[in-house]
């Protein structure tokens, strides 16, 4: 756990940019498994989630192992297992600046933590701007231009807006892996992307008034496909264009902007703008509400 703690220097700063929280996504990083550890970067606790109140405190930089235990959940401390009596807890450090591990990552926000047909599901429950952060560099470099960067944070806001409650069923909403969208959480965190983050704060792309799930893949080869090419429905904002990847191999399925591509554009003097107006036909730019 101690070796996290660098990790949160890098990254502090930028909470200030964020003062004011957003609606809340709910991200699955631990899905049907008998275990898991986490851990809080200062003093936290653990809340029953049915009832909202305090069941433990957790230490500064500890790691726990928490497990399914029958229908509930129990902790390990000082070597020995303690039932918490409650199939669903949420996990908070002291306060909203400060930050939750699992994973061996840190994220900002909270846990959820609950035992469903005897396997424990974690999930990462914090504001879409802030999700954002780990987003952008997991799913293009770091390196790469602030255009490109400012157009990977608008298509991928704009997929996480669109697909809220994809997996509902299960109690969260996406992934953290490239099946949504790639997330490495707060450990993931970048000073460049974190600023193409904040710049394009709130804006997605909508097509008749509604946000998309503005798809992206990492190449596509020369020239990207219909939807109606990978998958069984056609949306008219999503149709073959040349991807200006050429000579890139191609990886992913093809729909929408091609991550390459994105860059190259944006090394020619596009702006993000122009790139994903380019890679979406017919869509607007909408800002949405990012306050509760």
């Amino acid at each position: 756990m101690k070796k996290l703690f660098l990790n949160i220097i890098a990254v502090f700063i930028v909470w200030a940019l964020f003062c004011t929280p957003c609606f809340a996504i709910r991200v699955g990083l631990s899905v049907d498994v008998k275990q898991a550890y986490f851990g809080t970067s200062t003093e936290g606790a653990i809340y029953d989630a049915k009832t909202d109140k305090p069941i433990f405190k957790t230490q500064k930089m500890q790691s726990y192992l928490i497990k399914a235990h029958g229908n509930t959940i129990a902790i390990r401390v000082n070597n020995k297992f303690y039932d918490l009596e409650t199939s669903y807890i949420k996990i908070k450090p002291k306060t909203d600046s400060d930050f939750v591990a699992t994973k061996n990552r840190w994220y900002r926000g909270e846990l959820v933590v609950y035992n469903y047909n005897k396997k424990l599901t974690v999930i990462n429950r914090l504001p879409v701007e802030l999700y954002l952060l780990g987003v952008v560099p997991s799913e293009m470099p770091a390196s790469w231009n602030t255009e490109a960067h400012k157009a990977q944070a608008i298509a991928a806001r704009s997929y996480a807006v669109a697909n809220l409650n994809k997996h509902g069923s299960r109690g969260y909403d996406l992934l953290d892996t490239p099946q949504d969208q790639a997330y490495g959480g707060a450990s993931a965190e970048n000073k460049k992307t974190n600023k193409a983050v904040v710049d394009t704060k709130g804006i997605v792309l909508t097509y008749k008034g509604k946000v998309i799930p503005a798809y992206y893949h990492a190449s596509s080869g020369g020239q990207t496909v219909n939807s109606s090419s990978a998958w069984s429905f056609d949306s008219p904002f999503l149709q073959s264009v040349r991807a200006y990847d050429d000579g890139i191999k191609k990886n992913g399925h093809g729909v929408g902007m091609s991550q390459h591509g994105a860059n190259n554009l944006a090394n020619k003097g596009y702006s993000a703008y122009d790139i994903l107006n380019y890679f979406y036909k017919d869509v607007n730019f909408s800002k949405i509400s990012v306050s509760d």
